[in-house]
Protein backbone atom coordinates (compact mmCIF):
# COMPACT_ATOMS: atom_id res chain seq x y z
CA UNK A 1 0.00 0.00 0.00
CA UNK A 2 1.54 3.22 -0.93
CA UNK A 3 2.19 5.95 1.85
CA UNK A 4 0.17 9.44 1.80
CA UNK A 5 2.24 12.13 1.28
CA UNK A 6 1.04 16.01 0.90
CA UNK A 7 4.02 16.75 -1.95
CA UNK A 8 6.26 14.90 -3.84
CA UNK A 9 9.85 17.20 -5.54
CA UNK A 10 11.32 14.97 -8.19
CA UNK A 11 14.72 16.78 -9.51
CA UNK A 12 17.14 16.31 -11.92
CA UNK A 13 19.85 17.05 -8.40
CA UNK A 14 18.91 17.44 -4.82
CA UNK A 15 21.67 18.85 -3.03
CA UNK A 16 21.37 17.77 1.21
CA UNK A 17 24.06 19.89 2.16
CA UNK A 18 24.54 17.29 4.80
CA UNK A 19 26.43 15.35 4.10
CA UNK A 20 28.77 18.01 2.97
CA UNK A 21 29.54 18.62 -0.58
CA UNK A 22 27.00 15.72 -1.26
CA UNK A 23 24.83 15.99 -4.91
CA UNK A 24 22.20 13.19 -5.62
CA UNK A 25 21.20 12.40 -9.30
CA UNK A 26 17.49 12.14 -9.97
CA UNK A 27 16.38 12.55 -6.31
CA UNK A 28 12.92 13.09 -4.73
CA UNK A 29 11.75 14.69 -1.63
CA UNK A 30 8.63 13.71 0.18
CA UNK A 31 6.70 16.61 2.50
CA UNK A 32 3.82 15.85 4.38
CA UNK A 33 2.67 18.12 7.60
CA UNK A 34 5.26 20.85 6.44
CA UNK A 35 8.37 18.81 7.39
CA UNK A 36 10.54 16.25 5.34
CA UNK A 37 9.27 13.03 5.25
CA UNK A 38 11.85 11.05 3.06
CA UNK A 39 14.62 11.53 0.66
CA UNK A 40 15.28 8.87 -1.94
CA UNK A 41 15.67 8.34 -5.70
CA UNK A 42 12.99 9.43 -7.70
CA UNK A 43 12.15 5.76 -8.83
CA UNK A 44 11.87 4.54 -5.28
CA UNK A 45 9.49 7.68 -3.99
CA UNK A 46 7.08 7.08 -7.08
CA UNK A 47 6.83 2.96 -6.39
CA UNK A 48 6.23 4.17 -1.99
CA UNK A 49 4.79 7.16 -1.87
CA UNK A 50 0.64 8.76 -3.25
CA UNK A 51 1.53 11.95 -3.31
CA UNK A 52 -1.44 14.51 -2.97
CA UNK A 53 1.03 17.10 -5.58
CA UNK A 54 3.94 15.96 -7.43
CA UNK A 55 5.87 18.65 -9.03
CA UNK A 56 8.99 16.86 -11.61
CA UNK A 57 11.75 19.41 -12.36
CA UNK A 58 14.22 17.43 -13.91
CA UNK A 59 16.57 19.91 -15.49
CA UNK A 60 16.66 21.72 -11.86
CA UNK A 61 18.25 21.39 -8.81
CA UNK A 62 16.80 20.71 -5.29
CA UNK A 63 18.41 23.05 -2.06
CA UNK A 64 17.69 24.12 1.47
CA UNK A 65 16.29 27.47 1.25
CA UNK A 66 18.79 30.14 1.50
CA UNK A 67 19.32 31.62 5.26
CA UNK A 68 19.91 35.46 4.91
CA UNK A 69 21.92 35.57 7.97
CA UNK A 70 21.81 39.49 8.70
CA UNK A 71 19.52 42.04 7.45
CA UNK A 72 17.93 45.22 7.95
CA UNK A 73 14.77 44.31 5.50
CA UNK A 74 12.95 47.60 5.94
CA UNK A 75 16.01 49.84 4.67
CA UNK A 76 14.76 47.89 1.29
CA UNK A 77 12.89 51.47 0.86
CA UNK A 78 16.55 53.21 1.16
CA UNK A 79 17.95 51.56 -1.41
CA UNK A 80 20.30 53.68 -3.77
CA UNK A 81 19.99 56.95 -1.61
CA UNK A 82 23.53 57.52 -0.46
CA UNK A 83 25.65 55.41 -2.34
CA UNK A 84 29.79 55.43 -2.61
CA UNK A 85 30.27 56.79 0.79
CA UNK A 86 32.19 55.60 3.74
CA UNK A 87 30.56 53.80 6.61
CA UNK A 88 30.30 56.38 9.30
CA UNK A 89 29.68 59.27 6.44
CA UNK A 90 27.06 56.95 5.12
CA UNK A 91 25.25 56.36 8.72
CA UNK A 92 25.62 59.81 10.03
CA UNK A 93 24.93 62.00 7.24
CA UNK A 94 22.71 60.48 4.83
CA UNK A 95 21.25 57.19 6.59
CA UNK A 96 20.26 58.46 10.06
CA UNK A 97 18.70 61.58 9.21
CA UNK A 98 16.25 60.18 6.31
CA UNK A 99 15.64 57.10 9.27
CA UNK A 100 14.67 59.65 11.78
CA UNK A 101 12.28 61.32 9.33
CA UNK A 102 10.57 57.98 7.90
CA UNK A 103 10.99 55.12 10.45
CA UNK A 104 7.63 54.49 12.03
CA UNK A 105 5.22 51.21 11.68
CA UNK A 106 4.04 52.10 7.77
CA UNK A 107 7.56 52.28 6.78
CA UNK A 108 8.49 49.14 8.54
CA UNK A 109 5.75 47.20 7.51
CA UNK A 110 6.44 48.02 3.57
CA UNK A 111 9.56 47.59 3.69
CA UNK A 112 9.63 43.83 5.10
CA UNK A 113 7.30 43.01 2.43
CA UNK A 114 8.95 44.61 -0.34
CA UNK A 115 11.91 42.49 0.64
CA UNK A 116 10.06 39.34 1.20
CA UNK A 117 8.76 39.60 -2.26
CA UNK A 118 12.85 40.05 -3.63
CA UNK A 119 13.65 37.42 -0.97
CA UNK A 120 11.42 34.64 -2.73
CA UNK A 121 12.46 35.64 -5.82
CA UNK A 122 15.80 35.37 -4.76
CA UNK A 123 15.43 31.46 -2.94
CA UNK A 124 15.86 33.05 0.36
CA UNK A 125 13.31 31.34 3.00
CA UNK A 126 14.91 33.38 6.09
CA UNK A 127 16.17 35.76 7.21
CA UNK A 128 18.09 37.22 10.43
CA UNK A 129 16.59 40.77 10.89
CA UNK A 130 18.12 44.03 12.52
CA UNK A 131 15.78 46.90 12.40
CA UNK A 132 13.66 48.57 14.59
CA UNK A 133 9.96 47.97 16.09
CA UNK A 134 10.30 44.17 15.93
CA UNK A 135 6.55 43.71 16.78
CA UNK A 136 5.93 45.47 13.18
CA UNK A 137 8.08 43.26 11.87
CA UNK A 138 7.21 40.02 13.44
CA UNK A 139 3.38 40.63 12.38
CA UNK A 140 4.40 41.68 8.88
CA UNK A 141 6.70 38.53 8.43
CA UNK A 142 3.69 36.52 9.59
CA UNK A 143 1.22 37.97 7.78
CA UNK A 144 3.61 36.89 4.47
CA UNK A 145 4.58 33.09 5.53
CA UNK A 146 8.38 33.92 6.02
CA UNK A 147 10.10 32.45 8.66
CA UNK A 148 12.49 35.13 10.07
CA UNK A 149 14.28 35.79 13.45
CA UNK A 150 13.15 39.38 14.62
CA UNK A 151 16.00 41.05 16.45
CA UNK A 152 15.15 42.74 19.66
CA UNK A 153 16.96 46.31 19.10
CA UNK A 154 19.20 48.09 21.87
CA UNK A 155 21.28 51.22 21.24
CA UNK A 156 21.94 54.33 23.39
CA UNK A 157 20.59 56.36 20.66
CA UNK A 158 16.74 57.13 20.41
CA UNK A 159 14.72 56.86 17.95
CA UNK A 160 10.96 56.44 17.15
CA UNK A 161 11.01 53.01 18.61
CA UNK A 162 12.63 53.86 22.16
CA UNK A 163 13.96 56.93 23.69
CA UNK A 164 16.34 54.81 26.31
CA UNK A 165 17.66 52.04 26.42
CA UNK A 166 15.36 51.17 29.38
CA UNK A 167 12.82 51.73 26.81
CA UNK A 168 14.32 49.18 24.82
CA UNK A 169 14.83 46.95 27.08
CA UNK A 170 10.76 47.29 28.45
CA UNK A 171 9.97 46.84 24.78
CA UNK A 172 12.20 43.82 24.34
CA UNK A 173 10.43 41.86 26.58
CA UNK A 174 7.19 42.82 25.59
CA UNK A 175 7.49 41.88 22.29
CA UNK A 176 9.59 38.43 23.22
CA UNK A 177 6.48 37.61 25.09
CA UNK A 178 4.06 38.32 22.36
CA UNK A 179 6.13 35.94 19.53
CA UNK A 180 7.98 33.26 22.17
CA UNK A 181 6.71 30.45 20.45
CA UNK A 182 5.30 31.23 17.04
CA UNK A 183 6.53 28.30 14.37
CA UNK A 184 7.64 31.10 12.04
CA UNK A 185 9.33 34.09 13.59
CA UNK A 186 12.10 33.12 16.51
CA UNK A 187 13.85 36.18 18.07
CA UNK A 188 17.53 37.41 18.75
CA UNK A 189 19.02 40.49 20.84
CA UNK A 190 20.66 42.74 18.33
CA UNK A 191 22.41 45.63 20.04
CA UNK A 192 23.29 47.87 17.32
CA UNK A 193 27.26 47.91 17.70
CA UNK A 194 29.58 48.11 20.60
CA UNK A 195 29.68 51.96 19.66
CA UNK A 196 26.57 52.69 20.57
CA UNK A 197 25.22 50.08 23.63
CA UNK A 198 26.67 50.57 26.71
CA UNK A 199 28.63 47.86 29.09
CA UNK A 200 25.55 48.01 31.75
CA UNK A 201 23.06 47.56 28.34
CA UNK A 202 25.80 44.55 27.38
CA UNK A 203 25.46 43.04 30.90
CA UNK A 204 21.65 42.50 30.85
CA UNK A 205 21.72 41.42 27.51
CA UNK A 206 24.22 38.86 28.74
CA UNK A 207 21.66 38.09 31.47
CA UNK A 208 18.99 37.82 29.30
CA UNK A 209 19.87 35.97 26.20
CA UNK A 210 20.69 33.19 29.10
CA UNK A 211 17.50 33.27 30.62
CA UNK A 212 15.67 33.45 27.63
CA UNK A 213 17.76 31.24 25.52
CA UNK A 214 18.26 33.98 22.67
CA UNK A 215 21.10 34.82 20.50
CA UNK A 216 23.08 38.22 19.88
CA UNK A 217 23.01 39.59 16.73
CA UNK A 218 25.64 42.57 16.47
CA UNK A 219 27.89 44.16 14.36
CA UNK A 220 31.11 44.33 15.36
CA UNK A 221 34.83 44.36 14.25
CA UNK A 222 33.54 45.77 11.30
CA UNK A 223 36.47 48.11 10.41
CA UNK A 224 40.20 49.07 11.34
CA UNK A 225 38.36 52.64 12.58
CA UNK A 226 35.97 50.65 14.68
CA UNK A 227 39.02 48.71 16.85
CA UNK A 228 41.06 51.78 17.23
CA UNK A 229 37.99 53.95 18.51
CA UNK A 230 37.06 50.77 21.28
CA UNK A 231 40.89 50.81 22.21
CA UNK A 232 40.46 54.73 22.37
CA UNK A 233 37.38 54.56 24.29
CA UNK A 234 37.66 51.32 26.32
CA UNK A 235 41.52 50.36 26.43
CA UNK A 236 40.41 46.90 24.60
CA UNK A 237 39.56 45.94 21.45
CA UNK A 238 35.57 44.75 20.78
CA UNK A 239 36.11 42.04 20.96
CA UNK A 240 38.01 41.93 23.90
CA UNK A 241 35.72 43.97 25.67
CA UNK A 242 32.28 41.47 24.82
CA UNK A 243 34.23 39.25 26.47
CA UNK A 244 34.99 40.85 29.50
CA UNK A 245 31.27 41.18 29.21
CA UNK A 246 30.48 37.54 29.38
CA UNK A 247 29.25 37.74 25.37
CA UNK A 248 31.79 35.73 23.61
CA UNK A 249 29.94 32.51 23.62
CA UNK A 250 28.00 30.17 21.50
CA UNK A 251 25.00 32.92 21.39
CA UNK A 252 26.97 35.32 19.42
CA UNK A 253 26.12 35.91 15.98
CA UNK A 254 29.41 38.33 15.00
CA UNK A 255 28.32 40.50 11.86
CA UNK A 256 31.49 41.57 9.49
CA UNK A 257 34.49 40.79 11.58
CA UNK A 258 36.91 42.22 9.07
CA UNK A 259 39.69 42.97 11.68
CA UNK A 260 40.81 39.94 13.41
CA UNK A 261 43.78 38.79 15.16
CA UNK A 262 44.33 35.49 14.97
CA UNK A 263 43.99 35.19 18.94
CA UNK A 264 40.30 36.41 18.25
CA UNK A 265 39.70 34.38 15.57
CA UNK A 266 41.11 31.07 17.93
CA UNK A 267 38.69 32.66 20.56
CA UNK A 268 35.58 32.39 17.78
CA UNK A 269 36.53 29.06 17.08
CA UNK A 270 36.90 27.98 21.17
CA UNK A 271 33.66 30.13 22.27
CA UNK A 272 31.32 28.58 19.03
CA UNK A 273 30.78 31.84 17.91
CA UNK A 274 29.15 31.98 14.85
CA UNK A 275 30.69 35.41 12.48
CA UNK A 276 28.30 36.27 9.74
CA UNK A 277 30.28 37.55 6.43
CA UNK A 278 28.74 40.19 4.45
CA UNK A 279 31.35 40.64 1.61
CA UNK A 280 29.48 42.90 -1.06
CA UNK A 281 28.44 45.55 1.66
CA UNK A 282 31.83 45.10 2.81
CA UNK A 283 33.10 45.73 -0.12
CA UNK A 284 30.77 48.43 -1.37
CA UNK A 285 31.38 50.59 2.21
CA UNK A 286 35.34 49.62 1.56
CA UNK A 287 35.30 48.75 5.88
CA UNK A 288 37.85 45.45 4.96
CA UNK A 289 38.15 41.74 4.35
CA UNK A 290 36.79 39.05 6.75
CA UNK A 291 39.32 36.58 6.78
CA UNK A 292 37.34 34.11 5.80
CA UNK A 293 39.75 31.53 4.94
CA UNK A 294 40.85 31.60 8.19
CA UNK A 295 38.12 31.51 10.09
CA UNK A 296 37.11 28.24 8.35
CA UNK A 297 40.65 26.62 9.10
CA UNK A 298 40.22 26.81 13.03
CA UNK A 299 36.63 25.36 13.03
CA UNK A 300 34.76 28.93 13.32
CA UNK A 301 30.81 28.33 11.78
CA UNK A 302 30.41 31.01 8.97
CA UNK A 303 26.85 32.49 7.62
CA UNK A 304 26.15 34.38 5.06
CA UNK A 305 24.42 37.84 4.79
CA UNK A 306 23.52 40.77 2.14
CA UNK A 307 23.50 43.01 5.01
CA UNK A 308 20.69 45.90 4.51
CA UNK A 309 19.74 46.89 0.55
CA UNK A 310 20.93 50.56 1.30
CA UNK A 311 24.55 49.20 1.69
CA UNK A 312 24.42 46.78 -0.91
CA UNK A 313 22.33 47.20 -2.90
CA UNK A 314 20.34 44.15 -3.43
CA UNK A 315 19.09 40.94 -1.40
CA UNK A 316 20.77 38.38 -3.52
CA UNK A 317 22.21 35.17 -1.97
CA UNK A 318 23.55 33.91 -5.20
CA UNK A 319 25.33 36.61 -5.79
CA UNK A 320 26.58 36.79 -2.48
CA UNK A 321 27.88 33.67 -2.11
CA UNK A 322 29.82 33.84 -5.75
CA UNK A 323 31.38 37.08 -3.93
CA UNK A 324 32.05 35.00 -0.69
CA UNK A 325 33.78 32.45 -2.82
CA UNK A 326 36.13 34.24 -4.84
CA UNK A 327 37.11 37.35 -2.31
CA UNK A 328 37.92 34.66 0.00
CA UNK A 329 40.51 33.11 -2.19
CA UNK A 330 41.97 36.27 -3.04
CA UNK A 331 42.38 37.17 0.63
CA UNK A 332 44.01 34.00 1.44
CA UNK A 333 46.10 33.91 -1.86
CA UNK A 334 44.60 30.43 -2.44
CA UNK A 335 42.83 29.15 -5.23
CA UNK A 336 41.61 26.39 -2.99
CA UNK A 337 40.38 28.74 0.13
CA UNK A 338 36.32 28.67 1.06
CA UNK A 339 34.77 26.41 -1.69
CA UNK A 340 31.70 26.70 -3.90
CA UNK A 341 30.46 23.61 -1.12
CA UNK A 342 31.78 25.85 1.95
CA UNK A 343 30.37 28.46 0.32
CA UNK A 344 26.52 27.03 -0.12
CA UNK A 345 26.82 25.36 3.20
CA UNK A 346 27.49 28.38 5.10
CA UNK A 347 24.52 30.26 3.02
CA UNK A 348 21.81 27.29 4.15
CA UNK A 349 22.89 25.46 7.69
CA UNK A 350 25.95 27.74 8.86
CA UNK A 351 23.20 30.49 8.59
CA UNK A 352 20.41 28.05 10.29
CA UNK A 353 22.93 27.06 13.06
CA UNK A 354 24.34 30.54 13.61
CA UNK A 355 20.85 31.91 14.09
CA UNK A 356 19.65 28.70 16.33
CA UNK A 357 17.81 26.94 14.03
CA UNK A 358 19.69 24.33 12.35
CA UNK A 359 17.47 21.90 14.07
CA UNK A 360 14.63 22.81 11.97
CA UNK A 361 16.22 24.11 8.61
CA UNK A 362 19.00 24.58 6.36
CA UNK A 363 19.26 20.66 4.92
CA UNK A 364 17.29 18.48 3.48
CA UNK A 365 17.05 15.78 5.95
CA UNK A 366 13.45 13.88 7.01
CA UNK A 367 12.10 15.23 10.23
CA UNK A 368 13.46 19.22 9.05
CA UNK A 369 11.11 21.85 7.80
CA UNK A 370 9.94 21.90 4.12
CA UNK A 371 11.84 24.75 2.98
CA UNK A 372 12.92 24.30 -0.25
CA UNK A 373 14.09 25.98 -3.12
CA UNK A 374 14.18 24.59 -7.15
CA UNK A 375 16.99 26.06 -9.29
CA UNK A 376 16.54 25.80 -12.68
CA UNK A 377 19.40 24.63 -14.76
CA UNK A 378 18.16 24.38 -18.33
CA UNK A 379 19.20 27.67 -19.04
CA UNK A 380 22.13 28.38 -21.57
CA UNK A 381 24.31 30.49 -19.28
CA UNK A 382 24.28 27.28 -16.87
CA UNK A 383 25.09 24.53 -19.40
CA UNK A 384 26.62 22.13 -19.60
CA UNK A 385 26.58 21.31 -16.01
CA UNK A 386 29.06 19.06 -14.17
CA UNK A 387 29.27 19.83 -10.85
CA UNK A 388 25.77 20.74 -9.71
CA UNK A 389 27.28 22.93 -6.47
CA UNK A 390 29.84 24.41 -8.56
CA UNK A 391 27.06 25.60 -11.34
CA UNK A 392 25.18 27.36 -8.23
CA UNK A 393 27.44 28.97 -6.62
CA UNK A 394 29.72 30.52 -9.50
CA UNK A 395 27.04 30.30 -12.83
CA UNK A 396 23.82 30.65 -11.34
CA UNK A 397 21.29 33.99 -11.05
CA UNK A 398 18.71 34.24 -8.34
CA UNK A 399 16.46 34.58 -11.98
CA UNK A 400 16.86 30.87 -11.76
CA UNK A 401 14.98 30.47 -8.53
CA UNK A 402 11.61 29.22 -9.90
CA UNK A 403 9.73 27.79 -6.76
CA UNK A 404 9.88 28.29 -3.57
CA UNK A 405 8.41 26.62 -0.29
CA UNK A 406 7.98 27.41 3.72
CA UNK A 407 6.82 24.23 6.10
CA UNK A 408 5.45 23.26 3.13
CA UNK A 409 3.62 25.72 1.79
CA UNK A 410 4.56 27.40 -1.74
CA UNK A 411 5.55 30.69 -1.71
CA UNK A 412 7.02 30.88 -5.00
CA UNK A 413 5.26 29.41 -8.38
CA UNK A 414 7.17 29.08 -11.60
CA UNK A 415 8.30 32.61 -10.74
CA UNK A 416 4.90 33.79 -9.73
CA UNK A 417 4.75 35.15 -5.85
CA UNK A 418 2.11 33.10 -4.61
CA UNK A 419 -0.24 35.08 -2.17
CA UNK A 420 1.58 38.38 -3.02
CA UNK A 421 0.71 41.03 -5.66
CA UNK A 422 3.76 41.83 -7.30
CA UNK A 423 1.63 44.84 -9.04
CA UNK A 424 0.61 46.70 -5.71
CA UNK A 425 4.10 46.23 -4.49
CA UNK A 426 5.74 48.43 -6.77
CA UNK A 427 3.01 50.91 -7.04
CA UNK A 428 3.89 50.94 -3.29
CA UNK A 429 7.67 51.14 -3.63
CA UNK A 430 7.46 53.93 -6.32
CA UNK A 431 5.06 55.92 -3.88
CA UNK A 432 7.81 55.61 -1.42
CA UNK A 433 10.19 56.57 -3.34
CA UNK A 434 8.45 60.18 -4.02
CA UNK A 435 7.98 60.41 -0.14
CA UNK A 436 11.72 60.11 0.08
CA UNK A 437 12.88 61.60 -2.34
CA UNK A 438 11.17 65.04 -1.05
CA UNK A 439 12.61 64.20 2.40
CA UNK A 440 15.83 64.67 0.87
CA UNK A 441 15.38 67.52 -1.19
CA UNK A 442 14.25 69.53 2.35
CA UNK A 443 17.23 68.04 4.10
CA UNK A 444 19.47 69.29 1.44
CA UNK A 445 18.30 72.77 1.15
Amino acid sequence: MLQSCDLLIEAGWVVPIEPHGVVLEDHAVAVSGGEILAVLPAAEARARFQPAETVSRPGSVLIPGLVNAHTHNPMNLLRGIADDLPLMTWLQEHIWPVEGAVVGPEFIADGVTLAVAEMLRGGTTCANENYFFPDVEAATYKRLGFRAVVGLPVAQFANAWAASEEEYFDKAIQVHDQWRDDPLVSLAFVPHAPYTVSDAAFARIRTLSDQLDLQVHLHTHETEQEVVDSQRDHGQRPLARLDRLGLVNERLVAVHMTALTDAEIELCASRGVSVVHCPESNLKLASGFCPVAKLERAGVNLAIGTDGAASNNDLDMFGEMRTAAQLAKAVAGEATAFSAASALRAATLGGAKAIGLDDRIGSIEPGKQADLVLVDMDPLETQPLFNAISQLVYATGRQQVTDVWIAGHRKLDGRDLVDMDAAALLANARQWRGRIATILEQQNR
